[in-house]
């Protein structure tokens, strides 16, 4: 049975990636940093976790070594933090670049040394690596670093056999986006997912460095837009 890592495994992304590899027979192991949360995610698709902060090399070392051989990471804990640079404070430019940065390296050192050929690691980036957000630079800035971190692992790894992808989606339906003042289309968890499956399915000859995802905007496969709660809430509340 292959063991699939999953960071951010609580909700979201990271979730529904659980929940996709479990009905595939995977081993999957769900780590995230509240545990009740985890707890709950890990019942509800019948996989293993452990509380682990990808931040902290101290706590998420032991969460590797609970997995024991990796077949597959997927890394798709991370914030949407940060605000305008003018506004920015050091201490929020710092807690947004070490969820989404510092952890890419925590997560691989830890889980490297367990992995072997055919391994995998697939990164969850964000379209804001190639198109910067307004008011979101640390997050940018720390998804573009990703990125820039996976592709110089692919040229360290190859040798081994690891393969390692990036999946950028547009936005999600997440709760991540709940916090965003404007309405978008949006893809859902579920496809991240599907499209992360589908990496490892490939043969480890084949080589994909990352997979675009966007939600169709036009036509009869477009979805209704989402609309966010901080939308809604200025809507009743009759703020611009």
């Amino acid at each position: 049975m292959r063991t699939a890592l999953i960071t951010g495994g609580s909700g979201g992304i990271g979730k529904a990636c659980g929940r996709r590899l479990a009905e595939a027979g995977y081993d999957v192991v769900l780590t995230a940093r509240r545990e009740a949360p985890l707890r709950a995610a890990a019942e509800e698709i019948g996989a293993r976790y452990v509380v682990a902060d990808a931040s902290s090399p101290e706590t998420f070392a032991p969460a590797a070594e609970a997995a024991g051989a990796i077949g597959l990471v997927v890394h798709a804990s991370g914030i949407l933090g940060g605000t305008y640079a003018r506004k920015q404070t050091f201490e929020q430019w710092r807690a947004t670049m070490s969820a989404n940065l510092d952890s890419c390296f925590v997560v691989t050192s830890a889980a490297l040394p367990r992995m072997t050929a055919g391994s995998r690691f697939v990164f969850i980036s964000s379209s804001a690596a190639h198109e910067p957000m307004r008011a979101r630079t640390a997050y940018s800035a720390a998804k573009a670093g990703m990125n820039g971190f996976a592709g110089a692992l692919a040229q360290e790894v190859d040798r081994d056999g690891i393969a390692v992808h990036i999946v950028t989606p547009g936005p999600v339906e997440t709760d991540m986006l709940q916090d965003v003042p404007f309405e978008m289309y949006a893809i859902r968890a579920a496809d991240v997912a599907e499209a992360v499956a589908w990496l490892d399915t490939l043969d480890p000859g084949v080589d994909v460095p990352e997979i675009r995802l966007h939600a169709v905007t036009r036509g009869p496969s477009a979805r209704p837009p989402v609309v966010p709660l901080e939308v809604q809430r200025r809507a009743s509340s009759g703020a611009p």
